[in-house]
């Protein structure tokens, strides 16, 4: 099975720029599948087999300078809005859910089996970030951070940005709780365009109703309401509130839950599963 890169058309215009989203297809882990490229040190997989993935998953990236390897920056994923400004690897992982640099030869990497990776790119100053974008992070609006934070490091006009919303968990799976609306509901204006209200379907109730008829009004028991969450738009509105012209954001159309033969999904594998990471760096001078 070959090892597979997902890219972005309009970041591959950029000669200095290396990006990628990767797959689950192409590496050396047997505990999700025979050849998946896992990326991330989950319990269960063995250290050195993930090592080995990261090599193959650099070189296929072209992420080298004379045959050495770039460095891979990772971090201690929270949940949060911590960004960081990454100059060199640290030596321990940082704390937080975004990094950017303007420097050359490194690798930042943000893991992910659902939640969103977003890369921002500034195609004026040779800067750009990797963002962790859960609802938690979302509803900290990590990723409006993140281009501020790109314009007070580096100078970073928003017109200039060019944004892409990797794979992630899409509202067609994304069921989520009321408390989590209410959270949204409590930062957002627009937050009730983000959820979508479905209900549960009962094909017996639906073809023999005179079976679940009730004395309440209006006759007939209710079914439950399931809430999704549209979090691939909530980070789209958030860029563009930001200033990112609509046209320069990308957005992968795959959902992970429903892809499960192509990507990693926490839910779609009852949290069995690997890590992907949505990578990007910028070439030296």
């Amino acid at each position: 099975m070959p090892l597979e890169i997902l890219t972005v058309p309009a970041f591959t215009t950029i000669p200095w720029l290396v990006h990628g989203f990767s797959t689950r297809k192409g590496g050396f882990s047997r505990l999700y599948g025979g050849g998946a490229l896992n990326l991330g040190f989950t319990k269960g997989d063995s250290h050195a087999n993930v090592e080995r993935n990261r090599e193959a998953f650099e070189r296929k990236l072209g992420a080298f300078t004379r045959k050495r390897l770039w460095p891979l920056v990772t971090l201690r994923q929270i949940h949060s809005d911590l960004i960081h400004g990454v100059e060199r690897p640290p030596k321990t992982p940082l704390a937080g859910d975004g990094m950017v640099t303007d420097r050359g030869e490194m690798l930042l990497g943000i893991q992910t089996a659902d939640c969103l990776p977003v890369i921002l790119v500034d195609t004026k100053n040779r800067a750009a970030g990797v963002f962790h974008a859960g609802w938690r992070g979302t509803v900290k609006r990590i990723v409006e951070k993140g281009v501020g934070e790109m314009r007070g490091r580096f100078g970073t006009r928003p017109k200039d940005v060019k944004a892409a919303i990797g794979p992630g968990i899409h509202a067609c799976c994304y069921k989520v709780g009321e408390e989590v609306r209410e959270d949204f509901r409590s930062q957002f204006a627009y937050a009730d365009k983000l959820f979508q209200e479905v209900k549960e379907s009962d094909p017996v109730r639906e073809k023999y109703p005179l079976l679940f008829l009730t004395a309440r009004a209006p006759g007939h028991s209710e079914l439950p309401v399931n809430i999704f969450l549209d979090l691939v738009e909530a980070n789209r509105r958030q860029l563009t509130d930001a200033g990112v012209p609509p046209g320069n954001i990308y957005i992968s159309p795959l959902c992970t839950n429903c892809r499960t033969d192509l990507l990693f999904s926490h839910r779609g594998e009852q949290g069995i599963t690997g890590r992907m990471l949505g990578v990007v760096g910028v070439r030296s001078k």
